[in-house]
């Protein structure tokens, strides 16, 4: 039988006490220094500023959340958050970035929804989306609510779908263009309700809530935080919210489930990631960084006056929650022949 290690006979033999310890010492230390530079790393992480790369514009809903969470973010791991936006292709721009970065927590990237989505809608995507990153964490869901110009005739769900129901293709509904969050979430309750609509594209969700409140179209799947002025003025009224349960912000609209279409459960969502091979000590302390961010008061706050609510669970609930997401929105994009034009 072969030792994985041979003592030198001539400095550890029993006798010689002084040079067994010495002997001990060294291989201690030298276990040490065989250990992975990713310990080293993570003990000593971070030591600089970290850059947060958010993969769409200033103003938008990933920005608002980036620079909610980045002073708490930095206050937790006693370093600056430098923003940098990197919009583009459905956030394919600044992921292509990420993933393209070293891998050693000084590159974080900020995402959205689209994350989840963009593998089934774009057939060569510039990375392998399970492959190329690590989720941090799963910042906060938002669900959208089914809106309704005043003057539409349906007071509720119920009522929608008889009105689709009556005759083919008789209700329409508008969205920021194919394969937007507003035109998926519409194509779920078509399939959930056993309905069909006719889905109108628009260049932007501001061209296509427009036309809603001017009542060209009736039908808007709509951001919570972004509409919730046109409900409370009366110009739209909601019939559901795409969530598991009511919001705080409408606690009169039911959900989808409640109003007798379960299985159309819809959330816009913030991610964080790193690139892949990000040593373990490394997403462990930026994953502890923005929890302590995600529970700060005022953080929490904002994100319930957005309609939002805080996510919790580390790197391992965020990729399952990820990978469910990304199966849900493949398998409606195959069976509803969705395609970007």
């Amino acid at each position: 039988m072969t030792s994985s290690f041979n003592a030198p006979s001539n400095c550890c033999a029993p006798h010689m006490t002084q040079t067994v310890r010495t002997c001990l010492r060294l291989i201690v230390f030298g276990s040490l220094m065989a250990l992975s530079p990713a310990w080293a790393q993570g003990n000593s992480y971070p030591s600089k500023p970290i850059t947060l790369v958010v993969t769409y514009p200033p103003g938008g809903g990933a920005d608002v959340m980036a620079r909610l969470v980045a002073p708490k973010l930095g206050e937790a791991l006693g370093q600056t958050i430098v923003i940098e936006n990197r919009p583009g292709a459905g956030g394919q721009i600044g992921a292509s970035a990420v993933a393209k970065a070293a891998p050693d927590g000084y590159t974080v990237m900020l995402d959205a929804s689209s994350f989840a989505i963009n593998p089934a809608l774009y057939p060569k995507l510039p990375y392998d989306t399970l492959k190329a990153f690590r989720p941090i964490g799963v910042m906060a869901l938002f669900p959208n609510v089914v809106l309704v110009n005043a003057q539409f005739p349906a007071k509720n769900i119920a009522e929608l779908t008889a009105l689709a129901r009556a005759q083919k293709n008789a209700v329409s509904f508008a969205s920021s263009g194919n394969g937007s969050a507003q035109h998926l979430a519409g194509a779920l309750f078509e399939s959930a309700a056993k309905v069909d609509m006719v889905h109108v594209p628009y260049k932007g969700a501001g061209q296509a809530l427009n036309d809603v409140l001017g009542g060209q179209l009736p039908l808007f799947f709509g951001n919570l935080a972004s509409t919730l002025q046109h409900v409370q003025s009366g110009k739209l009224r909601p019939l559901a919210v795409t969530a598991a349960k009511r919001s705080s912000i409408l606690p009169d609209v039911p959900t989808l489930a409640e109003a007798g279409v379960p299985g159309a459960e819809v959330y816009e969502w913030n991610g964080v990631f790193v690139p892949a091979g990000t040593p373990d000590a490394v997403v462990d302390k930026l994953s502890a960084a923005l929890q302590k961010a995600m529970d700060a008061p005022e953080v929490k706050a904002r994100i319930a006056q957005l309609g939002g609510e805080v996510q919790k669970g580390g790197p391992k609930a965020a990729q399952d929650f990820i990978q469910a997401q990304m199966g849900m929105w493949s398998q409606l994009i195959k069976a509803k022949g969705i395609a970007l034009e």
